[in-house]
């Protein structure tokens, strides 16, 4: 995993919580990193599992809620870091139909070696964006994180439902998005 994911999850930790938040939780995961991380360097994925199973013992907070407060605050940090990849004349089932084809064609330009999951969109269904989510990686509340940034992001007015399955290809989780009607 791309060390860019654990820099701003530090940095989250630091901003929402505290600096000896993050020294603690930090330490008490004995990474095989040291926890010292650059934003171009690949690290093992289950060291921020680590990280957060430790910082939901420090605040209580479900590990689940914590990835999912992570990924919209790693979206916004995607959007300083890469504004080119968000469009202001896109919508947002726009733009989540773009991650694969483009968004992530670029990063593996950026990042030959990353490993990124795969999503499959589905827009038969008017103002419905089904989107399955794939990936070796138990992630699934990261990507919803990143969804709801997402949807923040862009100020839409879209409902999110996730049903997590296994088919032939592995575990899978399929987001449901759904363009509310304004009032």
């Amino acid at each position: 995993m791309k060390g860019i994911v654990f820099t701003a999850f530090i940095e989250m930790v630091e901003s929402k919580f505290s600096l000896q938040i993050a020294d603690q939780i930090i330490e008490a995961s004995n990474l095989p990193s040291g926890g010292s991380y650059t934003a171009v360097g690949t690290y093992d994925h289950n060291e921020i599992i680590r990280l957060v199973v430790q910082l939901s013992g420090q605040t209580g907070i479900p590990v689940a809620d914590l990835v999912r407060a992570f990924g919209e605050y790693l979206f916004g940090q995607l959007v300083e870091l890469y504004p080119q990849f968000v469009d202001s004349e896109l919508t947002i089932f726009e733009f989540l139909q773009k991650i694969d084809g483009y968004i992530h064609v670029e990063v593996r330009k950026l990042y030959p070696d990353a490993e990124l999951p795969g999503f499959e969109c589905d827009t038969s269904i008017p103002r419905t964006l089904k989107m399955i989510y794939r990936s070796s990686r138990p992630f699934a509340d990261l990507a919803e994180g990143l969804i709801l940034g997402c949807i923040s992001h862009y100020g839409e007015n879209v409902d999110v439902k996730r049903e997590d399955f296994t088919d032939s290809t592995g575990a899978a989780t399929l987001f449901i998005l759904t363009h509310q009607e304004s009032i």
